[in-house]
């Protein structure tokens, strides 16, 4: 970068009272995220020891699983520095990594559940092409495009944002989102245009063929018999809760950068909190009770059965 663009460091805003409350924000956040890494590597676990579970469909899940760790990890040891020193800082390439992998991993999840959806089409409406279809290496391409796609994208995406000149240098934020773009001298049409690209293409796009994709398995579990209707909504609903989900996620995560001048700091720290709190806590709860091979394993994990 030349001159007009040295930034060495950004400043967070988007703390509220860090020196009154830092103890608490940080044993908060420490357990909420020791939470968050045992509950999601414990699935993880389970599906990975039970031949039962060597299936695409828990496979998917799994990979699910440790996008939502990397999801914590990227925002919680940054979170938990902060909470604890004197200034909110972070280096602006830092800050471009982590607001990079934020986005990557966010789409990922979009995409892995449009690989679970495309699963449970095939496994309910061609039972017999099944095997045939997702077979090993159907799968592992399905999961290695999953994370691709979306680095490939983001790249280009932190490379327009790196190009732009930067005349404020605080975050209203209290992590490297979305908020970026308003860092820059001049909102940039070129970013803007792309980032509609990147919605389209990463979010729209895997949400219809996942609505398409469950619409069709719904008309076809009508006309057969009630087993068929029940194993349909046994392992469709979880998914679509998670799809939920993620949806209202990312439409929070928009309409908070945009309220950000509109609102109380401290209505928006919570509400931007809650962008990582609350969802990879989600997905280990949803698919740890509603899927009933992995809620046998973990029933008999908590509570061994007795032995005569």
């Amino acid at each position: 970068m030349d001159e007009d663009f040295n930034i060495t460091y950004l400043i967070f805003g988007g703390y509220v009272e860090v020196e009154k409350y830092k103890y608490a924000y940080f044993v908060t956040v420490f357990f909420t995220y020791m939470l968050i890494i045992c509950s999601n590597s414990t699935i993880i676990c389970l599906i990975c020891i039970h031949r039962n579970l060597h299936e695409p469909m828990y496979i998917f899940i799994a990979a699910l699983l440790v996008n939502s760790v990397l999801y914590s990890t990227v925002v919680y040891p940054k979170l938990l520095i902060d909470f604890l020193s004197e200034k909110q800082v972070i280096s602006y390439s830092a800050c471009l990594f982590q607001y990079f992998m934020f986005y990557v991993l966010v789409a990922s999840e979009f995409l892995l559940l449009a690989a679970m959806a495309y699963d449970r089409y095939v496994s309910i409406c061609k039972p017999l092409q099944y095997p045939t279809i997702m077979r090993k290496t159907t799968v592992t391409v399905l999961l290695v495009l999953a994370w691709l796609v979306p680095l490939c994208e983001l790249t280009l995406a932190v490379i327009l944002i790196d190009n732009e000149r930067f005349c404020r240098f605080t975050l209203p934020s209290i992590f490297c989102n979305n908020s970026i773009l308003k860092l820059h001298c001049v909102p940039s049409r070129a970013t803007t245009i792309y980032g509609i690209v990147l919605l389209i293409n990463l979010g729209f796009f895997p949400v219809v063929f996942i609505l398409f994709t469950y619409t069709r398995i719904l008309i076809i579990t009508y006309r057969s018999s009630p087993e068929v209707r029940k194993k349909a909504a046994q392992t469709c609903l979880p998914h679509l809760l998670v799809l939920i989900n993620i949806f209202l996620l990312i439409t929070y995560n928009v309409v908070i950068v945009r309220l950000e001048a509109d609102m109380p700091k401290t209505a928006f720290l919570i509400m931007t909190l809650q962008l990582v709190l609350y969802h990879p806590l989600f997905n280990p709860i949803i698919y740890g009770l509603k899927m009933t091979e992995i809620y046998v394993h973990l029933k008999n994990l908590l509570c061994p059965p007795k032995l005569n």
